[in-house]
């Protein structure tokens, strides 16, 4: 009978050790997953960040660049012209005209970026000032109503 109790009580120690290195395996795999995500969490965050500022700055410029380009078109047309776009933006903020220039500050991560585009002879938004709803299409439309005023830019929200 000894022998036996014996040899449950090695059959236990045996177990025990498997268990404890188990159980050691577990935490060591924890830590080292912790790990892992207390630095690959941030940098995807930045990731994202980033590719959305990316994102809202095309966006941005490419609408820009066709709204010059439209008024490029009605400038080279003459007086009485007229052209009809739609652009996407993705993005709120306030479009304006500048000289020769129309822009629009462009909301990104650490404050605003100023996208503009040049254009061939001064603009007027209507309306002025022309506040940009985010991800909303937009129907541009361009004439020129006179050979000695600024050429027009109607924009009207597409519902």
């Amino acid at each position: 009978m000894y022998i036996y109790n014996r040899s449950i009580s090695i059959t236990m120690d045996s177990m025990d050790v498997k268990g404890q290195a188990s159980v050691e395996y577990l935490l060591i795999t924890l830590i080292f997953l912790i790990i892992i995500g207390s630095i690959t969490v941030p940098l995807i965050t930045k990731g994202v960040s980033d590719s959305l500022d990316v994102s809202h700055s095309s966006d941005a410029s490419a609408a820009l660049n066709s709204i010059a380009n439209a008024v490029g078109v009605v400038y080279a047309n003459g007086p009485e012209s007229t052209r009809n776009i739609t652009v996407y933006f993705s993005n709120t903020g306030t479009l304006s005209s500048v000289g020769s220039t129309i822009q629009i500050p462009v909301n990104i991560t650490g404050g605003n970026k100023l996208i503009s585009a040049n254009v061939p002879i001064p603009v007027t938004f209507v309306p002025n000032p022309m506040n940009i709803a985010a991800k909303n299409n937009y129907n541009v439309y361009v004439y020129w109503p006179s050979g000695t005023g600024p050429i027009m830019v109607n924009m009207t929200q597409i519902t």
